[in-house]
């Protein structure tokens, strides 16, 4: 590194709105542009380096050994029996399995110990050291544990009566105005519908993978993480450790929808058997593992009762969940996180409460809460529109609110209408035909809309940028890019502030040697991470302005020079062995004085066959708000996921668990159905221009997690358009079509 002259820290903490930005004032002209990814050269030629892809010297490879009883003791694990197999190091079993993210309930307190109680079928227990996988895996595979079996829950249908109410998460688990009972028995028409979800998994591209390396009395973890700040506190507390002696690299991430939020097993197992040999250990999970031992989104039942007066006008809104979780877990997955704001109802109910299950742990996956409650919500209201006699949209335009229908504050920005208006236009929705009313041969044409809606948050993050002698500018932050565009849309920000090519900046991700930032997760990782490195940037503006000897606000940065006071500087002379800043952004008092949200609208028109039921999506399309667009490549991909995800969870995707042991049985992408390209018809996807002057200094909004929203509702009420069956248990297979549908 370079020595560097003047360092500033330029903190923010957002208690008021920021009308004026930056990148509405710079001059080079890359924000909002689709650049394409300035990481993309080194993934596509396989230079860029994943979890499971560092090597050391004297490298050792652990398995992981699953419990095979849903619930129980392990009373002995017989590490001799493997012992002596050729390459085998070790067989470690006392550390503690890190199941729990932390972030969403899980004792972290605890220093490593053996694992003696099982939580549910596949849980780590042990983990088998070898000189080569091949060697690691036949060995865990061999190796014989013995167990006391006990009695445990695996139905959810045998226990969903003796749920209990959770502690706060996200949003409160009851909350709500009014009298709803009354207001839903004197309604002129009423809507009471029950929506079941199933489990699912986050199923990323890259398995979950550590290598674990002791340098003394450090630890140095190359992991797949998405939040390295706190999975650097995850992981000392579960080591005995202190943070500062724990350092986590997790440079590129091979997508992550949540399952990478916390610690996983193999990251603790990793770091504790190098430590016991002595030698850097890599631990990959199997595919099978990741179902096994990750995380799941909770399977949901939802119950939605809405009452209206004969014009469509909401008096009642009901949005009951029951989930599931591991006894004693917090989290919740907060189906009504939407409903509470997106319609306009004098009387609210909005509960969430949890049947206590031996099933792997429920924890976030990508839109926790509006991936699966938006389903029952905007299923709800077209089966309003229909029994009121009105277009789906036109209902959701009588029931706009002005306000947050329960806490009475403003919004900080809301384009909901203007997105449904916008793609009624694109769609043709005009077209739409009434339920079974447009077949064509055997096949069932018909189309769906639903209201998309994600919460954003701005969340605590750090950068520094610098300039050094050469006039190039280096980002640095522990932000990771999960496939998102991070590294791109950073590059972008800072180009702009400080007037430089793309080119001349070099962003350095996912190492917690970096300032802490917020990490990706929950739609605020470009909001966050973004906001600390503009703030940086415009320290430096400040520095460069002091060395030009011009006001701050008359100078401009373009193309690697300072232009003020009628000269033009290259910023290599102005910077002498170079300067830097850092920027640090919070919370404040915005996120509670006003309701923050991106919104949208998805459109559907799908084909379902009326002999077999099968399903073909034919278009979609999704008009969306989500403040200022930093990248509209990136962007559109990240919409792009998020309506095939959303495609999944309406057609496919269902994790089972066997109602014996709790085992997930469909453990693999062979029997886990994801879209695949067949599945996925053209998406054509549109911003409307917005800015939110509540959210940040950029005036952006997150975009991640609002493609999903709302994307399987669109595609259930398209089905109940073209055939008239109205079906309410995801996903939405052929076998609960076919009893419906209209004879051929």
């Amino acid at each position: 590194m370079f020595g560097f002259g003047k360092s500033d820290t330029n903190a923010l903490t957002m208690d008021k709105p920021h009308p004026d930005s930056l990148l509405d004032t710079g001059a080079q002209g890359v924000i909002g542009k689709p650049i394409d990814r300035i990481d993309g050269p080194l993934k596509v030629s396989g230079r860029a380096t994943y979890a499971a892809e560092y090597d050391f010297p004297d490298l050792a490879y652990g398995f992981l050994v699953r419990a095979t009883v849903g619930a129980g003791k392990v009373t002995e694990v017989d590490a001799d029996s493997v012992r002596g197999l050729p390459g085998v190091i070790d067989v470690i079993t006392d550390y503690k399995t890190f199941i729990r993210n932390p972030g969403q309930g899980g004792d972290t307190n605890k220093p490593p110990q053996g694992v003696a109680d099982v939580a549910y079928f596949g849980e780590p227990i042990a983990i088998v050291v070898a000189d080569s996988y091949e060697a690691a895996r036949d060995a865990a595979q061999q190796l014989r544990v013995s167990y006391e079996a006990k009695e445990g829950r695996y139905s959810f249908a045998a226990y969903r009566e003796e749920h209990d109410k959770p502690p706060e998460g996200v949003m409160p688990p009851y909350t709500g105005t009014g009298d709803p009972d009354a207001a839903f028995e004197g309604a002129a028409v009423k809507i009471d519908a029950t929506y079941t979800t199933p489990s699912q998994n986050s199923a990323a591209m890259e398995p979950h993978a550590s290598t674990a390396v002791w340098e003394g009395d450090e630890l140095h973890l190359y992991g797949a993480y998405q939040m390295l700040s706190t999975d650097r506190i995850q992981l000392a507390k579960a080591m005995g450790m202190k943070p500062d002696k724990v350092r986590i690299i997790a440079r590129y991430v091979g997508g992550g929808f949540g399952s990478k939020l916390g610690i996983a097993p193999e990251s603790v197992a990793a770091a504790v058997a190098a430590k016991a040999i002595g030698r850097p250990v890599k631990c990959v999970m199997a595919r099978q593992q990741v179902f096994d031992a990750t995380v799941r989104r909770s399977n949901t039942e939802q119950r939605v009762r809405l009452g209206a007066d004969a014009d469509g006008k909401l008096v009642m809104l009901g949005h009951n969940s029951l989930v599931s979780n591991l006894p004693e877990e917090s989290f919740f997955e907060p189906c009504g996180q939407a409903t509470q704001f997106l319609y306009a109802a004098p009387n609210i109910t909005i509960t969430h409460d949890i049947v206590r299950l031996d099933w792997l742990l429920a924890a976030s996956m990508r839109a926790p809460g509006e991936a699966v409650g938006m389903i029952a919500l905007e299923c709800a209201m077209d089966e309003l529109a229909e029994a009121v006699g009105l277009d789906p949209i036109e209902l959701r335009k009588r029931n706009e609110p002005g306000e947050h229908p329960i806490d009475h504050i403003p919004f900080s920005s809301r384009q909901l209408v203007p997105c449904m208006e916008r793609g009624a236009a694109l769609f043709g929705w005009s077209k739409r035909k009434p339920a079974a009313g447009d077949r064509r041969g055997e096949w069932l044409y018909g189309m769906g809309m639903a209201a998309s809606a994600r919460s954003n948050m701005l969340q605590k993050s750090s950068a520094k940028v610098s300039i050094d002698g050469q006039g190039r500018a280096t980002v640095e932050t522990d932000m990771t890019d999960i496939g998102t565009g991070t590294y791109t849309i950073l590059a972008q920000i800072t180009s702009e502030i400080l007037g430089l090519p793309i080119d001349d900046v070099t962003v350095k991700l996912g190492d917690t040697a970096f300032p802490p930032a917020a990490g990706s997760g929950g739609s605020f990782g470009a909001g966050s991470s973004g906001t600390s490195v503009y703030l940086a940037c415009e320290a430096l503006r400040g520095q460069i302005a002091d060395k030009m000897g011009v006001a701050a606000d008359g100078l401009t940065l373009k193309d690697g020079r300072a232009i003020g006071d009628n000269r033009s500087v290259p910023l290599a002379e102005l910077v002498g062995d170079g300067i830097a800043a850092t920027g640090e952004v919070a919370p404040g008092k915005q996120e509670k004085e006003t309701l923050q949200s991106s919104y949208g609208a998805h459109f559907c028109e799908v084909a379902v066959n009326a002999v077999t039921g099968e399903v073909r999506i034919k278009r979609m399309l999704g008009v969306f708000a989500g403040g200022r667009i930093l990248n509209a490549k990136t962007a559109r991909s990240q919409i792009l996921g998020g309506v095939t995800f959303g495609i999944g969870t309406a057609l496919s995707e269902e994790l089972m668990h066997d109602p014996r042991n709790g085992k997930i049985v469909n453990r693999d992408l062979g029997e886990y159905h994801v879209p695949v390209n067949a599945d996925v018809p053209q998406i054509d996807v549109e911003f409307l221009s917005e800015r939110d002057i509540h959210a940040n200094p950029m005036h952006a909004k997150g975009l991640g997690e609002l493609g999903i929203s709302g994307a399987g509702a669109a595609v259930a009420n398209a089905i109940y358009n073209a055939t008239g069956v109205r079906a309410r248990d995801f996903p939405l297979t052929l076998d609960k079509l076919l009893d419906g549908l209209p004879a051929v």
